[in-house]
C-alpha cells in the first residue's frame, strides 16, 4: 500500500517558516513518510508534537548555534536528528526563519503505510498475519520508537523535506487537538508546548 500525494481534502501544505508555536499544532494530522530508493514507503499520521525555540531553556538551541544544532538554524523544512541517552534517535522538523533555532519534535505517529518494513525494525521479527493491537500501538508511540520504525539514522540529519527521502503530506481527516505541558525534560517544564490528537491511541502520554 502506498499513500497517494492527493489524499488531502481540506488541508493544504503548511508554511513551515512560520513561528514554531504556530506550526507545531498544525502539523498534527499530517503524514510523515520515508521513501527508500527502491520506492518502499513507511510512515504515518503525526499525532503528537512538542515545540522548542532558542529562548527556551529546554531547547538544544538555547545556547546558540553549535556543531550539533546547526540544522536548527538553517531554513525551515530541514530535518534535525539527534542522538540521546546513548542509544536513541529523535527527529524534529525545523521551523521559523533561518537563524532562529526553532524546531518541532515529532513525538508519535499512527502507522499507516509500510507496516511490513516498520515492524521488523522495531521488534526484530516479521510482521504477523494478525498483529497484536497492543504491540501495534507500541510500534510508533514515542519519539525514539517512531524513528527506529521508520529506519531513520544520523545520516538523515539535515535532509530537507521533499528533497530527500523524507516527505510531509497533508492529511484528510478532521482532528481534535489537546494542549498540555511537555514531557521528558527537566527545564521549562511548565511551558504548554505539547499538542496531541485527542483520543488517538498512539499518543505517548495523555
Amino acid at each position: 500500500m502506498k499513500l497517494k500525494k492527493d489524499t488531502a481534502k481540506n488541508n493544504s501544505m503548511i508554511d513551515l517558516s512560520q513561528d514554531v508555536l504556530s506550526v507545531a499544532p498544525r502539523l498534527l494530522g499530517y503524514n510523515l513518510l520515508v521513501i527508500d530508493e527502491d520506492g518502499q514507503q513507511a510512515g504515518g499520521k503525526i499525532v503528537e508534537v512538542e515545540a522548542y525555540m532558542a529562548s527556551d531553556a529546554a531547547s538544544h538551541s538555547y545556547r546558540g548555534e553549535t556543531r550539533r544544532t546547526t540544522v536548527m538554524f538553517r531554513p525551515a523544512g530541514g530535518i534535525y536528528v539527534y542522538f540521546t541517552y546513548g542509544m536513541h534517535i529523535c527527529m524534529n522538523v525545523v521551523t521559523g526563519k533561518e537563524g532562529e533555532g526553532e524546531a518541532v519534535l515529532v513525538r508519535a505517529l499512527q502507522p499507516i503505510v509500510g507496516l511490513e518494513y516498520m515492524w521488523p525494525r522495531r521488534f526484530n521479527e516479521p510482521l504477523p498475519d494478525e498483529p497484536q493491537h497492543t504491540k501495534l500501538v507500541q510500534l510508533t508511540n514515542g519519539p525514539a520508537k517512531l524513528t527506529q520504525a521508520l529506519g531513520l539514522t544520523m545520516q538523515d540529519n539535515g535532509i530537507q523535506l521533499g528533497e530527500g527521502r523524507i516527505e510531509l503530506r497533508p492529511g484528510d481527516e478532521p482532528i481534535v487537538v489537546a494542549q498540555t505541558t511537555r514531557i521528558g525534560i527537566t527545564k521549562a517544564i511548565d511551558m504548554p508546548w505539547r499538542w496531541y490528537i485527542k483520543g488517538n491511541e498512539w499518543v505517548s502520554r495523555r
